[in-house]
């Protein structure tokens, strides 16, 4: 039966598929079609086919074998985390206790006041940390706070060796963050003198980080990310070697922490393509026990994509996050509250949060299968792409001497700053969309003052610093102005002429104003300028936009500029008689091409918003 099938269906070779595909295309260009350019250099086809995995040598390995690209063992998620601001011991405890009970087993204790032991304990009081992993984000802190726990352990007479977790204390980034060195010398003496008292007391215990998130929330594309933060995590293993410490022993105590965007498969590749590469970064390293090549990988929804304004959009991102992360094979995974940009989260985003990742794991099953992406022509060859791209920007950095010589000299800051910069440009001319902000907003959505993070005022810097930030940040200061303004703009949509026209652009038109906040009013048609602008007047417009087709627009447009009564006359479009109607006075187009958002800026200026 399976011979006949085979036999009915033939093999058709690519060179057939191509063949089709340009006979599809109509003479249009197959590159500027159907091959994407990704941010990390990229030029993705639009299919691939199983002889695209011909050179791909560890696909025939299982989860669990080295390099684990496929996985460091059969396991899916481990920990499902949630992180919890310590202000108040006794609420934070209560909030643990809460957590634990709906499905949590992972916890984060973000500590930012110098608490005693009796404090400690409290926040600890009734936790398990056998059952439960233990987090430390504390940063210089954290050191005192392990030993704690440790002793909280023994006092209440579990298993030390059972107790997993990690402390997030990550020098080499404070460097990239801070513009200065964390120790008093560049030797990093404070990660490894840490290392050495705390190395004993809790064997399953992660002492360093290596927080490659900073560099995704800077706005680092996915190769930069997993380029630099390899390159960390080898400056650590050299630090320590200096000391007499093996990779051995130092690799395990070492976690990664990545972010996640909503470029779904990319995200599912860098995270594949990170196993594999810290493998062999610690195998070159002497290591002796390739067990001890196996990233110890935490995940956390992106911040660098999340809104201020219809910030429910939010769920739906941390959501294709957490599955990218889960299909990725992070070991424990964290989800942003979706309103952390603007408040301090509730028990509501909280909830929403946590059940994010239990949706995913025990009704979706995405935790219970390991490395789900495999033999995906293109998450396969994917994956391969990341590797080489960040081979070749790793041994870049390694060639300058290291992570701390490519600080020191720029290296890395300008490169994160440079996407950063793209990015951000990118946003303002819509090439990159985040839907409810620079595309699509909600119309009737005014915001009061909302806190939109600032950068940071950091002095006596050594050398450069990289920020974070989110791409939104721009748009939501543009459309906040308005919702401050004493009167709400009012566009008007004057539609007139070609039906199919007049439709689409009243319909971009009204999207672009949204995005300030400008209250828009969309209408079915006039039959002439006189009638569209007798209802314009009335309702009190401060912008009337002239939507109908580029070949109507040489004799409307003209028409509407004399009857327009000093209001701003906009043209929706980029019409070929677009300099005949510039020399008639007419300055203000908008189209695909535009930069949305400094012509907002633009707009709101004019009409004295500031």
């Amino acid at each position: 039966m399976d011979e006949k099938l085979f036999h009915e269906f033939p093999p058709i070779p690519t060179q057939a598929w191509e063949e089709v595909i340009l006979k599809d295309l109509k003479g249009a260009d197959y590159e500027k079609r159907l091959i994407w350019k990704t941010l990390e250099g990229f030029s993705l086809k639009p299919y691939y086919r199983s002889e695209n995995l011909e050179n791909l040598d560890y696909l025939n390995s299982n989860p669990g074998n080295f390099p684990y690209t496929r996985g460091t063992d059969y396991e899916g998620l481990k920990f499902i985390r949630q992180d919890i601001w310590v202000k108040d011991v006794n609420l934070a405890n209560k909030q643990a206790l809460a957590l634990l009970n709906a499905g949590v087993n992972s916890l984060g204790f973000i500590i930012t006041e110098d608490l005693s032991k009796k404090d400690f304990y409290k926040l600890m009081d009734k936790i398990n940390p056998e059952a439960a992993e233990i987090n430390i984000l504390a940063c210089e802190l954290g050191d005192k706070y392990v030993e704690m726990l440790a002793d909280y352990a023994k006092e209440n007479s579990y298993d030390l060796s059972k107790i997993q977790g990690s402390n997030k204390f990550d020098p080499l980034a404070y460097m990239i963050l801070m513009g200065k060195t964390y120790c008093s010398k560049d030797s990093c003496n404070c990660a490894t003198n840490m290392f050495n008292k705390n190395k004993d007391i809790l064997p399953q215990f992660s002492l360093l980080s290596v927080e490659a998130n900073a560099y995704h929330n800077a706005g680092a594309n996915a190769v930069q990310e997993l380029a630099f933060a390899l390159s960390e995590g080898a400056e650590y293993l050299s630090i320590f070697k200096e000391q007499g410490i093996s990779a051995d022993e130092i690799a395990p105590k070492i976690r990664f922490n990545f972010a996640v965007g909503s470029n779904y498969f990319m995200e599912i590749a860098k995270l594949r393509a990170a196993r594999f590469l810290w493998a062999k970064i610690v195998e070159a390293n002497a290591c002796k026990d390739l067990k001890n090549a196996k990233i110890n990988m935490h995940c956390e929804t992106s911040q660098w994509n999340k809104t201020i304004y219809d910030p429910h959009v939010n769920m739906l991102r941390v959501t294709t996050e957490a599955m990218s992360a889960i299909i990725g094979g992070t070991d424990t995974l964290s989800v942003i509250p979706f309103d952390f940009t603007y408040t301090e989260p509730n028990d509501f985003s909280l909830r929403i949060a946590k059940n994010v990742q239990l949706i995913i794991t025990e009704e979706a099953h995405f935790g219970k299968v390991s490395d789900p992406a495999a033999g995906s022509y293109y998450i396969e060859n994917l994956t391969d792409m990341i590797i080489d791209k960040t081979w070749e920007l790793f041994l870049k950095v390694d060639e300058m001497g290291g992570y701390r010589e490519a600080v020191k000299q720029g290296f890395i800051q300008d490169n994160i700053n440079e996407t950063a910069t793209t990015r951000m440009s990118n946003v303002a001319k819509r090439r990159e969309i985040l839907l409810g902000t620079n595309q699509f907003p909600n119309f009737n959505e005014i915001k009061d003052e909302v806190a939109i993070s600032k950068k940071p005022n950091i002095e006596n810097t050594m050398f450069k610093t990289i920020t974070l930030h989110r791409g939104a940040v721009e748009f939501e200061k543009l459309r906040l102005k308005t919702d401050k303004a004493k009167k709400r703009p009012v566009v008007f949509m004057l539609t007139i002429g070609n039906l199919t026209f007049r439709k689409a652009r009243a319909q971009f038109s009204s999207n672009f104003f949204a995005c300030a906040g400008f209250e828009v009013i969309d209408n079915n048609g006039f039959d002439n300028i006189a009638e569209g602008m007798k209802a314009a007047q009335e309702r009190n417009a401060d912008i009337v936009v002239l939507c109908s087709s580029d070949e109507e627009y040489e004799t409307l447009a003209p028409e509407a500029f004399e009857k327009i009564n000093g209001k701003i006359l906009v043209v929706a479009g980029n019409p070929a008689c677009k300099d005949a109607l510039e020399a008639k006075g007419i300055k203000n187009f908008i189209h695909v091409r535009s930069n949305v958002l400094e012509d907002l800026k633009s707009y709101q200026k004019q009409l004295g918003i500031n």
